[in-house]
């Protein structure tokens, strides 16, 4: 019988954090009353991440761990075709979401929505600890993918989301990139084939050592938007 809950986490480099943060979601996934699995993605990391997710997977029968070609989008895509889940939810490693908030992005919070992503900016969301130039730098990616791709969505990059199977098994298999923008790929493609999509407000924890380039990542991300508008125009997104 397939699980419930899938969470998917996209591990690179991630030795460190790793543990701790698999402790907590198994912690929490252990006092719900729905079946749920766990999938590490490792992608081209260069420490022991792998070995990690190993080790603690044999003790944790619902925990498997699989590798994928580099790229946060390639690793995410492995993940969420792989797990069994009616529900696929996609999160960061370092967990700057409290896993706590998970049942907000689930039945029966989210009602008859497809897909259900996280907001750093809808009402009720907080954030903790994030300089000022970082959120400045966030808003003004936001409104660059607003005014060119998905108008009326706040935070599209902020790395948890939940999926069902249905729609996961649909607009994954859809994607093109690889890379820190596949999100805006995704619920592009989402909009395109007409999903419901829902933002949760979150608690959101800045953690110093974000492997996020707020410049670097920016310029790519404005460079991906014209990649997916190509990708469109050629016909890409339609079910193939």
């Amino acid at each position: 019988m397939n699980p419930f809950l899938s969470v998917v986490i996209p591990a690179h480099n991630e030795e460190n954090r790793l543990p701790e943060s698999l402790e907590q979601v198994f912690e929490f996934l252990n006092k719900q009353s729905f079946t749920s699995e766990v999938i590490v993605v490792e992608n081209g990391s260069n420490d022991r991440t792998f070995e990690v997710a190993q080790e603690f997977a044999q003790r944790h029968a619902s925990l498997r761990v699989i590798q994928s070609e580099r790229g946060k989008g390639a690793a995410v895509r492995a993940g969420m075709l792989e797990a069994r889940g009616e529900y696929r939810f996609m999160c960061d490693a370092d967990l700057s979401m409290p896993v706590e908030e998970i049942p907000n992005f689930i039945p029966p919070a989210i009602g008859n929505s497809d897909i259900a992503i996280s907001s750093r900016e809808a009402k009720g969301a907080m954030r903790y600890d994030e300089p000022l130039y970082r959120h400045l730098g966030g808003r003004a990616v936001n409104f660059i993918v607003q005014l060119f791709i998905l108008p009326g969505l706040n935070d599209t990059q902020c790395g948890f989301k939940c999926f069902t199977a249905k729609v996961a098994e649909d607009i994954f298999k859809l994607q093109t990139l690889k890379g820190w923008s596949f999100d805006i790929e995704l619920l592009y493609v989402a909009r395109r084939r007409r999903y419901k999509i829902i933002e949760i407000p979150i608690h959101w924890v800045h953690h110093p050592e974000t492997k996020v380039s707020a410049v670097r990542d920016a310029i790519r991300m404005i460079q991906d938007i014209f990649r997916i508008r190509l990708n469109a125009l050629r016909g890409m997104y339609e079910t193939r």
